[in-house]
């Protein structure tokens, strides 16, 4: 699994994960020590090139409705920057797309500049999960976070989308919140010691 930079919150899930998968190997690629290859990106991508990357994350100042998304400018402001998520995107088979907030002004109709375009497994935002469908070329929602409802992810999605069957997203269990709340905690803290303190209370 590989997570794109500045990207806290997968990254947390994919170390909850790899406590129960001990083999899984893991590339942050937020520092360069939360990066297990020898020769940094580099390899990464001839990796994900090689079809060795199973599941990518990727987030985006923007990300809209054709399942593109915005890492350079959006509104007047500028970003870092797009990386390798033009590469990655679309050659990792298994691309999850992310955005904590989830409002018009970051779920929209159409991206001001698109970075990178694919066909992502999933979108998973701060209150819903969508999952994509490629031969209809957009997204459905699965399931909503607790203490939302449809109408406000109706209201506060820039695109349109499909919805089914909607449930309510899983909560953790106690047992996973107790490892999120040690183990995890303190390896995210090394890369991401910002978001260990507001987060978990870590200093």
């Amino acid at each position: 699994m590989a997570v794109g930079a500045a990207s806290p919150i997968p990254a947390t899930g994919v170390l909850l994960y790899k406590l129960n998968n001990a083999s899984l190997r893991v590339s942050m690629l937020h520092k360069r020590k939360g990066n297990p290859f020898t020769e940094g990106s580099r390899e990464l991508f001839d990796l994900a090139g090689q079809g060795r990357i199973d599941v990518f994350f990727l987030g985006g100042a923007q990300i809209d409705g054709a399942a593109n998304i915005n890492l350079v400018r959006a509104e007047g402001r500028r970003f870092p920057g797009s990386f390798g998520s033009a590469f990655m995107y679309p050659v990792v088979p298994r691309t999850i797309l992310f955005r904590e907030e989830h409002s018009k002004r970051t779920l929209v109709p159409k991206v001001e500049f698109i970075s990178a375009a694919g066909n992502p497994q999933a979108l998973l935002t701060g209150k819903a999960l969508f999952s994509w469908q490629k031969d209809r070329r957009r997204f459905r929602l699965e399931s909503i976070h607790p203490g939302y409802g449809l109408q406000e992810i109706m209201t506060e999605t820039g695109f349109e989308f499909d919805a089914g069957t909607v449930t309510t997203t899983e909560e953790p269990s106690k047992q996973e919140l107790s490892l999120l709340r040690g183990a995890v905690a303190q390896a995210i803290r090394a890369d991401y010691p910002d978001f260990a303190k507001r987060v978990w209370g870590l200093n």
